[in-house]
């Protein structure tokens, strides 16, 4: 009597795990370099999330000694959210287009949780412990309406950013370094670099797929990662100037400082642990 149930059972978890069970398929052609790989450079381009969660961990460490160690469980997301890219990518299967949307709405809850200044708390937040409880049961909510209409996921997540920019906008006019102006604009140049790349492929697949270069996404990729490492650093520093400003925060860029092209991280020039000694 159970048995047709099972195996109804079955057939859903197959159908889950299962090679392009995904509503979502990108512009790219799918298997055409590999029998296992659905998308080929939509994969491997998600590369410069392993490369860049380690460094900015090793490069935030001082800041999150003295801010918060949740700065590294950030860092830690950033790799899990390129793991779970890869295995939607590779297989463009309805379990990985969920891990993947649902990892990336969670590190936007993290940052939420970690940077949202104090002082745009809405009126009936009390304290920071408030808000972490409000963005959990938003989060928590989000994720079972994600179910409702996967297809409508991924524009959903790319609208928190209209919000990131305000919040940038409104910092930015407390703010008179040039050197933070700089790094404003150049993180909104990366965003719109990435956004046009990511709506171009949705919109005009056949437009690409017609001149042989259907391989937008996998840009995205790439410079949405280049977008994260530049406006992490960014909200860091308003955080810090917030939360910390004793430890003097500071911009700085990875090799080379004086660069300006390399990669950006928040830098601490003083310690409250030297101070209290």
């Amino acid at each position: 009597m159970h048995l047709p149930l099972l195996e109804n059972f079955s057939q859903r978890m197959e159908g889950i795990f299962a090679y392009q069970s995904s509503e979502v398929d990108w512009c790219e052609q799918n298997f055409q370099y590999s029998d296992q790989v659905a998308e080929y450079y939509n994969t491997v381009s998600n590369a410069g999330f392993f490369i860049c969660a380690p460094l900015m961990m090793y490069l935030l460490h001082p800041y999150a000694q003295e801010r918060t160690l949740a700065v590294h469980f950030f860092c830690v997301m950033l790799i899990i959210v390129g793991l779970f890219s890869v295995y939607f990518h590779m297989t463009l299967s309805y379990l990985g287009q969920m891990l993947d949307e649902l990892t990336i709405l969670w590190i936007i809850s993290v940052a939420y949780a970690i940077w949202f200044p104090r002082c745009h708390f809405p009126s009936f937040i009390k304290n920071r412990n408030h808000f972490i409880t409000m963005v959990f049961i938003t989060s928590s909510m989000s994720t079972l309406l994600s179910f409702v209409k996967p297809t409508m996921n991924a524009y959903a997540l790319n609208c928190t950013t209209f919000h990131v920019l305000y919040m940038i906008m409104l910092e930015l006019k407390k703010c008179t370094n040039p050197r933070i102006h700089r790094l404003a604009v150049v993180t909104v140049f990366w965003w719109v670099l990435a956004i046009s790349c990511w709506i171009s492929d949705r919109v005009l697949c056949e437009f690409w797929r017609g001149i042989n270069f259907p391989y937008l996404h996998s840009f995205w990729h790439v410079l949405i990662t280049i977008t994260v490492v530049h406006s992490t650093a960014l909200i860091m520093f308003f955080d810090a100037m917030h939360e910390i400003p004793e430890c003097l925060p500071e911009v700085q860029y990875w090799p080379c400082n004086s660069w300006l092209v390399g990669v950006p991280y928040l830098a601490l020039q003083s310690s409250r642990k030297l101070k209290d000694w």
